[in-house]
């Protein structure tokens, strides 16, 4: 039994309850479940009859005295005793508990799947960056856990975009363009251009591409060098990403909201909301109707819109296109842009607590040899997202940045993360994958098939229990890490499991020894084996990274 089965069967009890007369309340829409913290308290615990009390106008306990006489009566329920003030901890079957293997094999890859944000349209805007040069350090925490982030809102029911914000409008576009047409004719770049050794790769593929370049007007040439080079740095950022396991539904290109009227849309839509002042021959939004520091300009004196006028264009696009909130997940060095992101949505009459929310990261280290890393072989001041795979594996790098809370700062060290050892984590939950694998392999080796079904009350050893327990909550660790937005969730809950899961191994005997014959204890146990073994795979998936049969 579940949490969610056994929710459903406290409020079954209460409604019959309700129904004989035996207390006066409407039987709650919901049931909290949550597991003790001793194991001596029972399987679960519910505060239901606290929060039925008032409405029943009773004492909790004795709201708690009727609810538990019904709770008795389910087949799955072993035992029922009250605590405190009136809480019911609850001790389930062994059949009961044993159960949840079963449910969780012939689920497969849905189990933990749950549709507690169903309905619910989500636009994840989780990465953006120049298109000038490869992606650096500063994007490869987001690539990571804004992925993973997603897939936790789609298997919670949600409807997700994953959405790549390119910054390819300003002057750094024409430094670009310079910088790749002075290496295309063997000249270094201007000082204050680009000046990785990748400038002169994107040089050699832009001649390629275009032979006539070098014959175009100087005009048009630096035209031609800004359009073939952002595209060629685009695809490889695509490709890098791609490689990462990192995809994006949209990628969206920031000039097209100058190009295509967006922005002078964006002040439209705003000015009609009340909202615009003109101040100084310029056009200023009143952002600190709604929480901002100071007011924010739109257009200058000159007529030329600002970055925050694209901000506030693009914001406006995103609920064109019909979400309900719009993630925005951002770098350490970008916490002022909370309040004003929120003013915006604010301005257009939008609740901003509900239509945007802003995640902010912090920064990452790399360190090897006991030193930080700070050069790149192409890039040569930063450290690419290519350089940190390169040097530990996409494995090892997402999950160690999906593990950690992103309030952090990080220290990737990859010394460790090299390591096949217990104390690389990630290695650690993808060996209890691979031990298991190989635990069915021997029974199909030795003749042992799990078989259509199982005793289920015979998995009533205290270790199996706590397996079973652990598997029962996988749902229920999905649905909360997509509603509060914290990856971090899933792989302790995996690394949690994987220790439970060796405990169980070490303490009962899967496969028979010797010429011992098999028995139905033998099957039950590969039914909880197998059903580990699909939690992990599963927990794994979420986060990006490979469940490995052998290692």
């Amino acid at each position: 039994m579940t949490p969610a089965e056994l929710a459903e069967a406290i409020r079954s009890a209460v409604a019959a309850a309700a129904a004989a007369g035996e207390i006066d309340v409407e039987p709650p829409a919901s049931v909290t479940v949550e597991r003790p913290r001793q194991k001596a308290h029972g399987d679960y615990a519910t505060n239901v009859a606290l929060q039925l009390a008032k409405q029943a106008g009773k004492p909790p306990r004795a709201v708690a005295e009727v609810v538990a006489t019904r709770l008795r009566e389910a087949p799955a329920v072993a035992g029922v005793e009250i605590a405190g003030p009136g809480f019911l901890n609850i001790t389930l079957a062994a059949a009961a508990a044993g159960a949840v293997a079963g449910r969780v094999v012939e689920a497969g890859e849905a189990y933990g799947r749950n549709d507690s944000l169903a309905g619910q349209r989500i636009d994840l805007e989780f990465v953006s960056a120049n298109p000038t040069g490869p992606l650096h350090l500063g994007h490869v925490r987001w690539a990571a856990v804004g992925d993973c982030l997603g897939r936790l809102l789609s298997a919670s029911g949600a409807t997700v975009t994953r959405e790549f914000y390119i910054n390819d409008q300003g002057a750094q576009m024409d430094k670009f363009a310079a910088s790749i047409r002075a290496r295309a004719l063997g000249q270094e770049p201007p000082e204050d251009g680009y000046q990785g050794a990748y400038v002169a790769d994107l040089a050699k593929a832009v001649l390629t591409a275009r032979p006539d370049i070098l014959d175009l007007p100087e005009g048009e040439q630096l035209a031609a060098f800004r359009e073939e080079g952002y595209r060629a740095q685009l695809a490889e950022q695509q490709a890098t990403l791609d490689s990462f396991r990192t995809h994006f539904d949209v990628w969206f290109s920031e000039r097209t909201l100058h190009a295509g009227g967006g922005v002078e849309r964006a002040v439209e839509t705003l000015r009609a909301q009340g909202h615009i002042e003109d101040r100084d021959g310029a056009v200023w939004l009143r952002t600190t109707d709604f929480g901002d520091d100071k007011d924010r300009v739109l257009i200058r004196a000159d007529g030329v819109p600002t970055y925050f006028a694209a901000d506030a264009a693009y914001y406006l696009d995103k609920r064109a296109r019909g979400y309900d909130t719009s993630i925005y997940m951002l770098g350490a060095d970008h916490h002022g842009y909370v309040a004003r992101l929120k003013a915006i949505a604010a301005c257009a009459g939008d609740d901003p607590e509900r239509a945007i929310e802003i995640l902010i990261g912090q920064f990452v280290k790399v360190v090897q040899g006991g030193g930080e890393l700070r050069l790149s072989k192409r890039a040569g001041n930063v450290v690419t997202l290519e350089d940190v795979v390169e040097l530990a594996g996409v494995d090892a790098i997402r999950y160690s940045l999906a593990r950690s809370s992103t309030d952090s700062t990080l220290v990737l060290d990859i010394d460790l993360l090299t390591k096949q050892a217990n104390d690389n984590p990630v290695f650690y939950v993808q060996y209890a994958h691979a031990r298991i694998a190989s635990v069915l392999r021997n029974a199909a080796e030795h003749g042992l098939q799990r078989g259509e079904s199982y005793d289920a009350g015979l998995l009533d050893h205290e270790r199996e229990n706590d397996l079973l327990r652990a598997l029962a909550e996988f749902p229920r660790v999905v649905a909360t890490a997509a509603e509060l937005r914290e990856v971090h969730r899933v792989a302790r809950y995996l690394e949690a499991l994987a220790g439970t899961y060796h405990r169980f191994y070490d303490a009962c005997r899967v496969l028979p020894m010797g010429d011992e014959e098999p028995g139905e204890l033998n099957r039950a146990r590969l039914w909880l084996c197998e059903a580990t073994r699909q939690v992990l795979a599963n927990g794994l998936a979420l986060l990006g990274v490979s469940a490995p049969e052998r290692m």
